[in-house]
């Protein structure tokens, strides 16, 4: 496989990688699962029997509705596309590895840009008012494509069983929801949970889904959009590496 193909050749060939992962495996219930009806009951599980209005968990509910459908598929694509053969396929194709990538990074995107819109519309429709509409926006897409893409990591070890891609990612994530200020801000988290928050791109986001809402911010703005861009980059540059040693392995 070459990757010397051009730049943009290669990001308008993605895009048949986009049209496949949202047909075949962003189109399921799992998907919707993990990115409205699990969010929703964890909304619940913190809004029942605590001292906290339902609007004040709103930005966590977006934040984790996005979050957990960015990571849903892209952990185990790579996994399945192994265990289902089709792997040599994309690999004999005129495609560069990190044109695969990219397509696997956009559909996630993508997908969880869609799901945001449900607890945009919950939120909405129990009174909370969305202050800055475009901080929020902005919010969105950057987390959407942070969050996919840190997800190719998890998708790098050359195992054909999507089961240990998901083994690995559930211990990757829920974690992150207890230090991010998902639902209790950064102020109130203890003080060992908010010495490590900063080491989780989900901190940042969930900042930006707090202000954006209520006007309340732990960061300056600034530090949360450039924490956001950080991690991207440095998730995509890992990710390349990780895949181009490992994929050989697959095949």
């Amino acid at each position: 496989m070459n990757n010397s193909f051009g730049i943009i050749d290669q990001i308008i060939r993605s895009w048949a990688i986009v049209k496949k992962d949202m047909k075949i495996y962003y189109a399921k219930g799992p998907v919707v699962l993990m990115g409205v009806m699990f969010p929703a009951f964890m909304f619940l599980a913190f809004a029942f029997g605590r001292n906290m209005s339902a609007v004040s968990l709103m930005p966590g509910l977006i934040a984790i509705s996005v979050f957990f459908t960015c990571s849903a598929i892209a952990p185990i694509t790579m996994p399945w596309e192994t265990q289902a053969r089709t792997l040599e396929r994309l690999v004999s194709s005129p495609l560069a590895i990190w044109t695969i990538l990219f397509g696997d990074m956009l559909a996630s995107m993508l997908t969880g840009i869609i799901i945001s819109i449900v607890p945009i519309i919950i939120a909405l429709a129990i009174g909370t008012t969305i202050v800055n509409p475009l901080i929020l926006a902005v919010a969105i897409i950057l987390g959407s494509v942070c969050f996919a893409t840190a997800s190719l990591i998890i998708s790098s070890p050359p195992a054909s069983a999507p089961q240990y891609s998901q083994m690995i990612s559930s211990f990757v994530k829920f974690p992150l929801i207890f230090i991010s200020g998902v639902f209790v801000p950064l102020s109130e988290l203890p003080g060992f949970a908010r010495s490590i928050c900063f080491i989780s791109p989900l901190t940042y986001f969930t900042d930006l889904t707090r202000y954006a809402t209520d006007g309340e911010n732990y960061f300056p703005i600034i530090v949360d959009l450039l924490a956001i861009i950080g991690f991207t980059v440095a998730s995509w540059v890992i990710a390349v590496k990780l895949h181009n040693r490992t994929l050989p392995k697959r095949i």
